[in-house]
């Protein structure tokens, strides 16, 4: 991993880990300076996804996601939100755009087997389409017309197919789709739930949803919930939600936030690639980094990620 990286990351996380606590908690809380940095566990190239035969379902009963007996602990009053909105701004008009139905309860249970709740839903808007994925199934549509591509929605680990491993044979949901709009990439990540747990990265070579990826496996010290994915010009950032063992009512115990940079410019070229990640305190909530929405790259002291 190149030093410059790994000097950005630090100074990012670092940085947070300051700002984001309240002043009186920022002096007591400690701060992690030595960042967990990991190396991937493997990656390969995909064969084009629209050639790659759909992974079957695995039927089953409705089921709630990974229910969590304990959850993190509520924001202090000390630690008062400096962008909550407390006024109602001027009412604004909007020009609807297209509107189109994306996958359902239905479509998604005939791929992958269950109904599942909640959906998770989430997706992004590229060059040309629109990628949405809905826990345990993910589809394209062309985004001129809404039309969804031929032989879609697949199970989410579809794209894994041939990869080997849990991120072959898993499909636990909590999925993300992003779009890297600076390299005309898709980004799309799913979690595995099942000891040891990963993190499974997919970056498109093309803007063509239906082609190549370049695929990734990276280890997790924890149950890795609620991941959420930010896409900048120095690396993707990650923010997970670590729970511990799962105890006697099924559920698990919340343990902290983790916090992690993927080397964006590796995995955009197929190349071995290294996360640096660190622990946050155990009294903290959860983190939703953010994305870089231009092509233009910003200076280095206002890449504040989360």
């Amino acid at each position: 991993m190149s030093a410059k990286m790994t000097f950005v990351a630090r100074t990012i996380f670092v940085a947070l880990c300051i700002t984001l606590l309240p002043r009186s908690a920022a002096l007591t809380q400690p701060v992690q300076t030595n960042p967990d940095v990991l190396g991937e566990i493997k990656h390969d190239l995909s064969p084009p996804l629209r050639d790659i035969k759909p992974a079957p379902p695995v039927p089953g009963p409705p089921r709630l996601m990974h229910p969590h007996a304990t959850h993190p602990p509520k924001i202090a009053p000390a630690q008062r939100d400096p962008v909550l909105q407390r006024s109602r701004g001027p009412l604004v008009s909007a020009t609807v755009g297209l509107n189109f139905d994306g996958i359902d309860d239905v479509s998604q249970a005939s791929v992958s087997g269950f109904l599942v709740t909640p959906p998770d839903t989430n997706g992004a808007v590229g060059a040309s389409q629109f990628v949405q994925w809905v826990n345990l199934a993910f589809a394209v549509f062309d985004k001129r017309t809404g039309a969804m591509i031929a032989h879609y929605p697949q199970a989410g680990n579809t794209l894994w197919s041939g990869f080997g491993g849990p991120c072959e044979t898993d499909n636990d949901g909590d999925p993300i789709a992003q779009y890297d709009k600076a390299a005309g990439r898709w980004v799309l990540t799913q979690p595995t739930f099942t000891k040891p747990f990963f993190i499974c990265v997919a970056v498109s070579q093309t803007s063509d949803a239906t082609g190549k990826y370049n695929r990734y496996q990276f280890s997790m010290p924890g149950f890795p919930d609620y991941p959420k994915l930010g896409v900048w010009p120095d690396g993707y950032y990650m923010s997970v939600n670590l729970f511990g063992s799962a105890n006697l009512s099924g559920g698990r115990r919340f343990d902290k936030p983790y916090l992690c940079a993927f080397e964006r410019s590796a995995m955009l070229a197929g190349l071995p690639a290294t996360q640096v990640c660190f622990q946050t305190s155990k009294t903290s909530r959860a983190f939703c980094p953010r994305t870089s929405t231009g092509r233009r790259r910003l200076p280095r002291v206002r890449l504040i990620t989360f």
